[in-house]
């Protein structure tokens, strides 16, 4: 990888008499190196080419990729996109938010306006971003002089290591951060470093433009804090040198990317629940890791096979020897090119320490909660993979470069096969994200062992009207590989009880309680069990130990009404129905169970409204038809009653039971015209 060289313009001088015996001070004109000129029409075709080719690739993320794992918790179900004081909790109250990256969730909040919850036109921002990034960075390579830049961001654009990070609408912090991370090394790279390092005096505007898209980077998501290393490393390239004017300009990057990251491994552990056993790692542990992931992630590169969303998890123990030659062969490396820094010269030496350092916050050494399921990631890798990009496209240059006229022509044909082959995997890739069926089922083909993608898998069959036994396998097979995972004991015991297994769910949802005695939906669930099989002050103990530990859950107020109108505590059901819509005043099935107790207490016209406002927000409610109308008919109001049991019938045409209500009212109404 040969040094970048720097255009310098020549001094032109006009010649003049010449004086014997005299001297004059030459008076030194500083001058800025000139710019690289590109041609302008070649530089808009090839960016062109970029762009189009990486639509192409993701072509089935934009017409079939939907939402899946974390995009709930990111959009769908987002409260904060709702509204506008939404858009100042997100940016003023860190935990409001899954992961404090205000600008990325700014994003969100005003695509939400423009396509609310519809998957499309977030991928579609998603890919226009990841496109937006390989022509910036093969703007940066080019600025820097490097061989191949094109093709090497053309790897970047089509590589499928990369569809993690595009494909999957919650990454779009990768992208987005990429996109200001990029733009923030092009203005340097081009307007501040070549003032720093010719001790001239710094242009302010482009220092200060830098300094702010680097901020936005790490709104966007704080892995990208490696920038200013990854900037001193590019000087030291430049000039086998790092002065103290790149140090003293890039210092307030590396404050504020500390301060951020400093953020991020706090909200990690605090916030998201980065902490506990799982990530009780040893300082050698984290160090047997990081060996292994940079190996990992340089073998994927160049043979991207079997990619899946979720990987093995290895078993790092640092009694067995073969583990430790994972870490060694990384330094070995390092040292290696380091040695041979003359010879090679400094590129290959500095593009691997651009790929170890931006990946650095990733490899294991500070606690993330993906590293619960597996130690690597695609999307962990989506910026850091460029400096192994990098080097393997400036080496081929120089490889295709010696051979001659003939060894480029090949090395084109090479290229041009690589990118086809490249497209047709990324193409393929997307595939998987079309939904959470097609997620989950994709990752047990790869990783059978992946017990959060059984457990995922299982949710989402309940949760679509699916196989409930094909669940409950899925379930088990969590438990087999996680049996301290209380989520799967929680959820294999809704299954049991949706299979009618009352007893069984009762003993799952104990044994998710006594693992976490802190999980408030599964005293919940617990309660409506007991309840089911005859035991309502049991229910009653168990739906109030919920609430002392969620009080602001709408389910167990409603739930726990239920069972006080069995047990004759009417008023005290109407209190709890109460507080559960005033926690979630578009909750149809409270309005409806309130409607039922007002009923009871002779209050027709306060019920007859409750059900009214259930049908709004449910209208395909039979139930709250059936309640509106038998209260009409003891009203005497049969000929509205008649609409309502029309309505339900119509909902249920093969239910004997609404049939005769309806011919009931019907023949009430002939009676009593």
């Amino acid at each position: 990888m040969p040094p970048a060289g720097q255009a310098k313009r020549k001094r032109s001088a006009t010649p003049g008499p010449h004086v014997a015996n005299e001297t004059r001070p030459a008076r030194r004109v500083e001058q800025r190196p000139a710019p690289a000129t590109f041609d302008s029409r070649r530089t808009a075709i090839a960016a062109a080419l970029l762009v189009g080719l990486t639509l192409a690739a993701y072509l089935p993320a934009l017409w079939h990729a939907g939402f899946i794992w974390d995009d709930d918790d990111y959009i769908t179900a987002n409260a904060t996109l709702r509204s506008v004081d939404g858009l100042r909790r997100m940016w003023f109250e860190p935990r409001a938010i899954p992961q404090y990256y205000p600008l990325t969730f700014t994003t969100f909040w005003a695509e939400y306006r423009l396509w609310d919850v519809q998957p499309r036109g977030y991928h579609i921002v998603n890919v226009l971003l990841h496109a937006g990034n390989a022509v910036l960075l093969w703007l940066v390579l080019r600025r820097l002089r490097l061989p191949a830049a094109w093709m090497a961001a053309a790897v970047f654009a089509l590589h499928p290591m990369q569809v993690e990070s595009v494909a999957w609408i919650t990454e779009r912090k990768n992208v987005l951060s990429g996109l200001f991370a990029l733009s923030a090394a092009l203005i340097y790279v081009g307007n501040v470093a070549p003032d720093v390092t010719g001790g001239r005096p710094i242009q302010w505007r482009w220092y200060l433009a830098t300094m702010a898209l680097f901020v936005c980077a790490l709104w966007s998501k704080t892995v990208t804090c490696s920038l200013p290393a990854v900037l001193l490393l590019i000087t030291w390239w430049q000039h086998g040198r790092i002065d103290r004017g790149s140090v003293t300009w890039l210092a307030p990057l590396f404050a504020v990317g500390v301060v951020m990251a400093s953020v991020t491994i706090w909200m990690e552990q605090h916030h998201v629940g980065a902490e506990g056993a799982e990530w009780a790692f040893s300082a050698i542990d984290r160090v047997l890791i990081a060996g292994r992931a940079l190996w990992f992630y340089a073998g994927t590169l160049f043979w991207p096979h079997d990619l899946t969303f979720i990987y093995p998890r290895w078993s790092i123990d640092a009694r067995v020897w073969w583990q430790y030659l994972f870490p060694a062969a990384a330094l070995a490396v390092i040292v290696t090119l380091y040695v041979a820094r003359r010879p090679l010269g400094r590129g290959p030496l500095v593009a691997t320490l651009c790929y170890a350092g931006a990946l650095a916050p990733a490899l294991g050494f500070f606690n993330v909660f993906p590293m619960r399921f597996s130690f690597v990631a695609d999307h962990f890798a989506y910026l850091p993979i460029i400096g192994l990009m990098v080097l393997t496209n400036a080496a081929g240059a120089e490889i295709g470069r010696r051979l001659g006229s003939t060894g480029r022509q090949i090395g084109y044909a090479i290229c041009a096969a690589i990118l086809v082959v490249l497209t047709v995997l990324t193409a393929r890739q997307c595939r998987i994200y079309e939904n959470l069926l097609v997620l989950w089922s994709d990752t047990l083909a790869k990783n059978p062992a992946a017990w959060i993608a059984h457990n995922n898998l299982g949710d989402t069959l309940l949760r679509q009207g699916g196989s409930v036994p094909a669940a409950i396998v899925h379930f088990e097979e969590t438990l087999r590989f996680k049996p301290d995972f209380p989520d799967a004991h929680y959820n294999l015991g809704t299954a049991l009880v949706q299979a009618r297994q009352l007893e069984a769910g009762i003993e799952q949802f104990r044994a998710a309680t006594r693992l976490k005695p802190d999980y408030a939906d599964a005293y919940n669930n617990l309660a409506g069990a007991l309840f089911e099989t005859g035991r309502p002050q049991e229910a009653i103990e168990q739906y109030e130990r919920a609430l002392q530990l969620k009080p602001d859950l709408p389910q167990a107020h409603s739930s726990l009404a239920t069972v006080l109108v069995q047990t004759g505590d009417l008023q005290g059901a109407i209190d709890h129905l109460e507080q559960a819509l005033r926690l979630d005043p578009d909750y149809p099935e409270a309005h409806w169970s309130l409607g039922n107790a007002l009923v009871r207490t002779n209050r027709p016209d306060e019920a007859i409204a409750q059900f009214e406002q259930a049908l709004r927000l449910k209208p395909d409610y039979t139930e709250a038809h059936t309640s509106i109308a038998i209260v009409l008919i003891q009203s005497g109001r049969s000929r509205e009653a008649i609409e309502h049991f029309q309505a339900a019938v119509r909902l249920r045409p093969d239910d004997p039971d609404l049939r005769h209500n309806l011919d009931r009212a019907m023949a009430m109404q002939a009676a009593n015209p």
